[in-house]
């Protein structure tokens, strides 16, 4: 095997792992945004409740 072909794979393995830790930044993203939105959600239930 060449250099060029250690290259090659070496690029190629660091292209995977960037992709896949952008994934898991893009799902840690969603599911703060999830959880974010349940507090909210809980929130303004209990106001609602309190009011009455």
């Amino acid at each position: 095997m060449g250099i060029r072909d250690q290259f090659q794979d070496k690029a190629r393995e660091l292209a995977e792992r960037a992709k896949a830790s952008g994934k898991q930044d893009e799902v840690s993203e969603r599911t703060s945004q999830t959880v974010d939105q349940a507090k909210d959600r809980a929130r303004d239930t209990f106001e609602e409740s309190s009011e009455k």
